[in-house]
């Protein structure tokens, strides 16, 4: 069984299963799945559309959205937009009358961005939905780029970024629903990239690289791996950031400190998809030397990154606790990347890396009663989550959030030829016909400690198959319950091989426990997790205020915490952590812990399920 497609020149260690493979059970992630498909379907296509009938000429049937679809990055949201319709097209829990609304969606959004290429007033292939300056020339914020002019309002607000997220999308759309016209749109994109970028100097090749262009070299390699043009291949190259790549490979100090986060990690998903496409070993170790240094360095308890939006100094976390970190479109890029990188080599630390975050960071920027996601994720204690609206901001991650919840299966379950490898532990059915088997997990990890699995045969009476669990970084000890296997241990995995039966059934069970994570620029700050969830501490809700930054984005405006420093009754602060399972008392068979050992009384509970309450993550202990 190859994993790899004609076009891939790399080889895949681990297929990932598709979208319709996959069935969500978890009652949490059908929530966080019908609040976001609810949202998608309050969203008027046409008022996203306006803009691209503007660039073209056309006069467009409504206004456009107001927030920043009424800018000069207007447009993004459309690309995120029309992937978000096509994975919850493709996915095994979208309903039979959604399927179809969603795939009339999609037939009509690219019908209407093939009619405005059929119409652009720019050059062949041109499609656009920005907010214009100039009806004269629709490509005016592309020339402004070339000259480095950048002033967001009257200039250019980063337009290959937007380019980026209409390509992605028509190609999602081409590849997830399978409908024609919308590889059409791409490849005239395609060749518009291409007849652009391929007259670049080599001076306004670096200047056009120095503003942020989204993952551009990433979506063009996915082009290229559909139609095999050369052009493109060529074009891709020409966003790859070389001396960026060489610098982050050396493993130079603070390689990252001022650099746009999510500027930034785009640029390595597309190295990463260069090896993918070409084979060229050099891009995936490109692309791994920044994994690592973004993970070991620059990351959160929750498994986001930056301040402001910004990378700063090797190491320095604790200092750059703000109302303003953890972009959620930087989480969103990371876990894209983590997956890619977990098919490619098999390592556990990215699987390790992938629950953690999805559970803390993804899941935890999602409000569960409306379905709205965030932009910032405040790191510093005593402030609180704040949300998009339906259609007043459509910021950058309320895009990237559409595409959150309508993938949430998509990196539980691996294959290769020997079986199936589970990564992540929600109740979930996943049914591979390559291999003939359906498997059925339930779990309530962590409030509890035991999953189920049962095998069902598509076919026969007997199945030969290797199922592989990971052993979680984060369980105490972990048991096997199974008969007439064998049982061994490979890599982070507990691995069964042997004949199965139709039916037959096995538990893995996974001892939670407290355990904690400090920061490397300071020893005495905490944060805390059962299992695989991150607790914080309840500070209830007083004075919730809201304010803004930057362009239109919402963010709390008053910190409430009370005094952060907790202090010890009785030995020394080492003692105290080492043994924190043992001063964190659980209430009940509930989720919520109680901190005892301190001079203040604090109530913990998973982070990820909190929405409009201050909270603290990270607490001084003395």
């Amino acid at each position: 069984m190859n994993f790899n497609t004609d076009d891939q020149k790399a080889i895949n260690k681990y297929k990932a299963s598709e979208p319709g493979q996959v069935l969500m059970l978890d009652p949490y992630c059908e929530n966080a799945f019908e609040k976001e498909t609810e949202y998608l379907k309050k969203i008027d296509i046409e008022r996203l559309l306006s803009g691209f009938y503007e660039n073209a000429g056309i006069a467009p049937g409504k206004i456009r959205y107001g927030g920043w679809e009424n800018s000069l990055i207007g447009g993004h949201t459309m690309g995120h937009y029309l992937t978000a319709i096509s994975q919850a097209y493709a996915n095994a829990a979208c309903k039979k009358e959604d399927k179809e609304i969603f795939f009339e969606r999609v037939k009509r959004i690219v019908d209407a961005l093939s009619e405005c290429q059929d119409h652009t007033k720019g050059k062949p292939g041109f499609v656009f939905g920005a907010k214009l300056t100039d009806p004269e020339n629709v490509e005016l914020q592309f020339d402004m780029v070339e000259q480095g002019k950048t002033d967001i309002f009257k200039e250019a607000w980063v337009p290959w970024y937007t380019m980026h997220k209409i390509l992605d999308g028509v190609i999602n759309a081409y590849r997830l629903t399978g409908y024609e016209e919308a590889l059409k749109v791409a490849d005239g994109i395609g060749d518009w990239v291409y007849n652009r970028a391929s007259k670049w100097s080599e001076e306004t090749h670096k200047t056009v690289l120095s503003i942020e262009y989204g993952g551009m070299n990433d979506a063009l390699y996915d082009l290229y791996s559909f139609t095999k043009k050369e052009e493109y291949l060529k074009a891709a190259h020409l966003f790859d950031e070389e001396e960026l790549f060489k610098k982050v490979a050396s493993g130079e100090k603070n390689a990252l400190n001022n650099l746009h986060a999510n500027t930034t990690i785009p640029k390595f998903a597309g190295a990463l998809n260069r090896y993918i496409t070409t084979g060229d070993e050099t891009y995936l170790e490109y692309a791994k030397a920044f994994w690592d240094m973004v993970v070991k360095h620059h990351t959160y308890a929750t498994g986001g990154n930056s301040e402001w939006e910004h990378f700063g100094e090797d190491d320095v976390l604790n200092a750059e606790r703000t109302n303003c970190n953890n972009e959620t479109c930087n989480t969103y890029n990371m876990l894209k990347m983590t997956r890619k990188l977990f098919m490619l080599t098999g390592e556990k630390k990215y699987a390790d890396y992938y629950e953690n975050t999805f559970i803390n960071a993804i899941l935890s920027s999602q409000n569960p009663g409306t379905g709205m996601t965030m932009y910032f994720q405040p790191m510093a204690t005593g402030y609180f989550k704040v949300y998009s609206t339906e259609f007043t901001k459509f910021w950058c991650c309320t895009g990237s959030g559409m595409e959150n919840f309508t993938k949430l299966g998509d990196s539980i379950y691996f294959m290769d030829e020997k079986g199936i490898t589970v990564n992540l532990f929600f109740s979930s059915e996943v049914t591979f016909p390559e291999l003939g088997i359906k498997l059925i997990q339930e779990t309530k990890i962590p409030e509890d400690d035991t999953v189920k699995f049962t095998v069902r045969l598509l076919e026969g009476t007997s199945k030969e198959a290797k199922i592989r669990l990971r052993i979680p970084d984060w369980a105490d000890e972990t048991e096997l319950f199974v008969k007439g296997k064998n049982i061994t241990n490979e890599d982070g995995y507990t691995c069964i091989d042997g004949v199965w039966e139709d039916g037959e059934s096995f538990t893995y069970t996974c001892k939670c426990r407290v355990i904690s994570k400090g920061l490397p620029d300071c020893g005495n700050v905490f944060a805390f997790f059962y299992g695989p969830v991150l607790l914080s501490a309840d500070l209830g809700c007083e004075n919730m205020v809201d304010s803004s930054t930057g362009v239109d984005v919402t963010i709390p405006s008053e910190k409430i915490a009370g005094n952060e420093v907790l202090k010890v009754s009785e030995g020394s602060v080492n003692d105290f952590i080492k043994d924190i399972d043992s001063h964190m008392k659980r209430n009940g068979k509930t989720l919520t812990f109680t901190l005892e050992g301190t001079d203040r009384a604090l109530t913990f509970s998973p982070h990820f399920k909190k929405a409009r309450e201050r909270y603290g993550i990270y607490w001084y202990f003395e």
